[in-house]
């Protein structure tokens, strides 16, 4: 009879587990839809934490998570609104230019006779006589590519909406509800109540460091450098902006893959007081940014490694799309802070023993 009775407490084990597993996939496919835009709620929710705590002191958690969400949204919406429609005028003006004229790009006289020394000791390589002749054939592939390409980018647009909708929709639960959420994690978290409490603050901290310093200073290097491109009256500034904020991902080199090129282009055109003052402001203040603005956000905060932000950021594009940029160092993160939390735990275990 007993075997019989722990029999039946096995088979109901199986089958509750499976029915859980049914219920969890099944949950998966109603949500898997909406995976992207609540991953960036709960991103949003995370860094704008400080903020609607110190709101929900004052008039109240429900109007704190409004307000903060509101705000999320003008942030948003407002400059994407300004910057995309710049760089739609820009692009779409670079590209009937270059349709309508072929891209008219002069080579400099210096480049030109650089450019035939290295055709004349290096023939094998079969160079063309101008080096400007690929820039030309890049600018018609992108214009053919964007002609082909304006339904889907209109498609694009609505999804973007209907996306953004979804996001600040749930960016207003997780910071209305940030406590009872957290407390759900901290039980399901297979770990000793210290050890649980441990991992939950410092994968915080890492997610709000990380992600929040690295697109602060793409952002501000990339408005600085826009800025002074555009002053320096080269053309599509917001785009080369655009362009810098992407760069400045890349370690070491970061932004001086835009600025730096163009300075070296304006020497080779014999245009020294400009390409002098570009490369004063590419050392000396878009590269600092990086020094000073990181070290202020990261105060008192810990931060991963440049490499492993560097290795999140593309293997996460390469996964996950543009959202990637967000989930690949999230999810570093918290793999970060679990092998820190198991190797710091195991001479405690030792110790106890």
């Amino acid at each position: 009879m007993a075997n019989t009775d722990s029999e039946r407490d096995r088979f109901a084990v199986v089958i509750f587990y499976g029915v859980v597993l049914l219920v969890g996939y099944l949950a998966f496919q109603v949500i898997s839809p909406f995976l992207i835009p609540l991953a960036w709620s709960a991103i949003f929710a995370m860094v704008l934490s400080p903020v609607n705590k110190r709101l929900a002191s004052r008039i109240g958690v429900t109007w704190a998570a409004i307000a903060t969400t509101i705000a999320t949204f003008l942030a948003i919406v407002i400059p994407a609104i300004i910057v995309g429609s710049l760089l739609v005028h820009e692009v779409s003006g670079q590209i009937q230019s270059a349709n309508a004229s072929g891209v008219a790009v002069s080579t400099p006289a210096r480049l030109q006779q650089a450019w035939e020394v290295v055709r004349t000791q290096m023939p094998y390589l079969h160079l063309p006589a101008d080096p400007t002749a690929d820039v030309r054939e890049a600018f018609t592939a992108i214009g053919t590519f964007a002609a082909g390409r304006a339904a889907s980018i209109v498609t694009n647009i609505a999804s973007f909406i209907a996306q953004l909708f979804i996001m600040l929709f749930g960016l207003f639960f997780f910071l209305r509800d940030s406590t009872p959420i957290v407390a759900v994690i901290r039980r399901l978290l297979p770990f000793e109540g210290e050890l649980r409490n441990r991992i939950v603050d410092e994968t915080y901290e890492l997610v709000v460091a990380t992600v929040g310093a690295t697109f602060a200073v793409a952002v501000a290097q990339g408005a600085v450098t826009g800025l002074a491109l555009g002053l320096l009256g080269f053309s599509a500034p917001v785009f080369w902006g655009v362009m810098t904020m992407f760069a400045s991902l890349v370690p070491l080199v970061g932004a001086g893959l835009v600025w730096g090129p163009a300075a070296v282009w304006l020497f080779l055109t014999g245009d020294v007081v400009r390409g002098v003052i570009l490369l004063v402001v590419g050392v000396g203040v878009v590269s600092m940014i990086d020094n000073v603005l990181r070290p202020l956000l990261l105060s008192g905060r810990t931060s991963m490694h440049g490499l492993v932000v560097f290795i999140s950021l593309i293997g996460g594009i390469a996964a996950f799309g543009f959202i990637g940029l967000v989930i690949g160092p999230v999810i570093m993160a918290a793999l970060t802070t679990l092998i820190e939390a198991v190797l710091t735990e195991k001479p405690a275990a030792k110790t106890d023993r």
